[in-house]
C-alpha cells in the first residue's frame, strides 16, 4: 500500500503549496502597489519618467499641466519637432 500513497501526499503538498502561494499574491494590494514603487528600473520597476499614480498631489498637478499643455496651439507646446513619416507604397 505505500505505493498508493505516495501519489496522494505528492498531489496533496502540492495542492497546498499552490493554495498558500495564491494567498498571498492577492493577500496585501496597497502593501504590493507600495512596493513596486520602491523596485529600480534596471530590475523592471517604473520608469524615471512615468506619470504619477492617481489619486496624489502630484497626479493632479500633472493632469492640469497635461491639460494646460493640450489647449495650447502646437507650435507654442514646446514639444521636439516629430518628423514627419513617408507614406508607404504598396505597390513596391
Amino acid at each position: 500500500m505505500p505505493i498508493v500513497s505516495r501519489p496522494i501526499a505528492v498531489l496533496t503538498a502540492l495542492a497546498l503549496a499552490a493554495g498558500a502561494l495564491g494567498g498571498c499574491s492577492s493577500m496585501n494590494q496597497k502593501l504590493s502597489a507600495g512596493m513596486a514603487d520602491t523596485i529600480p528600473a534596471w530590475a523592471g520597476g517604473l520608469p524615471s519618467d512615468a506619470p504619477p499614480r492617481p489619486g496624489t498631489p502630484e497626479y493632479d498637478k500633472f493632469m492640469q499641466d497635461r491639460e494646460r499643455k493640450r489647449l495650447m496651439p502646437a507650435a507654442q507646446r514646446g514639444d521636439e519637432a516629430k518628423p514627419a513619416t513617408a507614406p508607404q507604397d504598396a505597390a513596391r
